[in-house]
């Protein structure tokens, strides 16, 4: 990928610094960004005191504490940042936000560069019950049924999906709402556990390996594409479903059905929504017990382990910004991340992920 060479050093704002994503965002440039590293400087910012990555000052120049982002003084707070330390460029990457600015950014009182989705497609896609609703009638998704907590039929369930099957939120991530559910006394339990989520969806058992395919697109075209496997999560033991969002142990894949898929699917609810592709997508697959990858979710936005591909050279995040900031009108053939090796990566919190050969392992 050709890129022009910035003329001088870019100061990007970066939200949400107190959750692993955006901090692997950065780090992805420190540690990664071989002689681009320098190019960036880093200005953080969150809602929460107490945010690990607001006192992190090797990854941050400046940081910032702002109101939420459902409150009325965001927007002011924002602006005065942007305005008092000439920012050029902003990285959204919690979805409550990702979805804020997808639909106000327009009350940015200065000009910066934006890498976001439409609002309408992101609306969509962050509600599972939605994303499966649009792809019912492809062979991507599971067996699937809305659950409203207050009015279901347990042998409905059954009879759809199975004496096992999966529910979660239809909103939220880290696996809010998430177990395997094998009793309707067990279910009835979890939703008396969980009174704070208004609906769930119920989705067929898939026994497979968890999945994940990261694609970048700028102005409804693909840049960039990247796979792995989530094996293992930190602190798994804490969740019911043992399942946290945060991959402790996982590989690198090459894996093109995955890349497929993904895109197929992106394209028919874009065409639906009648908006274009723009931003960066993973998308969540479990595979059924023939090998078949379904889509479970898809996240408007990177993930934790977004530094863990940038340690095996796919770079996303550098990618992202050296794009932002390419004044050309070129076009740019899609980068296809290829692993020469069978790489897995191990991840702790608050810790580099470490990248190593599979064969490697104790």
């Amino acid at each position: 990928m050709s890129i022009n060479v910035l003329s001088s050093v870019k100061r990007v704002l970066v939200t949400g610094v107190g959750g692993p994503t955006p901090r692997s965002f950065v780090r992805s440039i420190k540690y990664f960004g071989g002689v681009h590293k320098d190019l960036f400087e880093f200005i953080g910012i969150d809602s929460n005191p107490r945010a690990y990555g607001l006192y992190d000052k090797s990854l941050f120049t400046k940081t910032f504490l702002v109101p939420r982002a459902e409150e009325d003084l965001y927007w002011s707070r924002i602006n005065e940042i942007i305005m008092e330390n000439n920012i050029d460029a902003a990285i959204v990457l919690p979805e409550s936000e990702v979805l804020e600015w997808a639909k106000n950014h327009s009350r940015l009182t200065k000009k910066i560069k934006l890498h976001l989705p439409d609002y309408r497609l992101a609306e969509v896609l962050v509600n599972k019950f939605k994303l499966h609703n649009l792809l019912k009638d492809t062979d991507y998704i599971p067996h699937y049924m809305k659950l409203d907590p207050k009015n279901f039929s347990y042998d409905s369930l059954v009879r759809l999906l199975g004496n096992k099957f999966w529910v979660r939120g239809t909103e939220g991530s880290s696996g809010m709402g998430s177990l395997k559910i094998d009793s309707e006394k067990k279910l009835h339990q979890w939703i008396e556990m969980n009174p704070e989520i208004d609906e769930f969806l119920a989705t067929e058992y898939l026994s497979g390996r968890n999945l994940a395919c990261k694609l970048l697109y700028f102005n409804n075209a693909l840049l960039a594409s990247a796979c792995a496997e989530r094996v293992k999560y930190i602190m798994a033991k804490v969740a019911p479903s043992g399942i946290t969002g945060n991959t402790a142990f996982g590989r690198l894949l090459n894996d093109a059905r995955l890349v497929e898929i993904g895109t197929t699917a992106l394209s028919l609810v874009s065409r639906e929504k009648d908006v274009g592709l723009n931003g960066i997508y993973t998308i969540d697959f479990k595979e059924d017990r023939n090998g078949i990858p379904k889509i479970t979710e898809v996240n408007i936005r990177h993930v934790a382990f977004t530094s863990s591909f940038a340690a095996a050279g796919a770079n996303l995040p550098l990618l992202t910004l050296l794009k932002l900031f390419d004044e050309t009108d070129r076009t740019e053939e899609t980068i296809h991340y290829i692993f020469s090796e069978n790489y897995v990566f191990l991840r702790d919190v608050d810790a580099m992920p470490v990248l190593l050969k599979e064969s490697e392992l104790f």
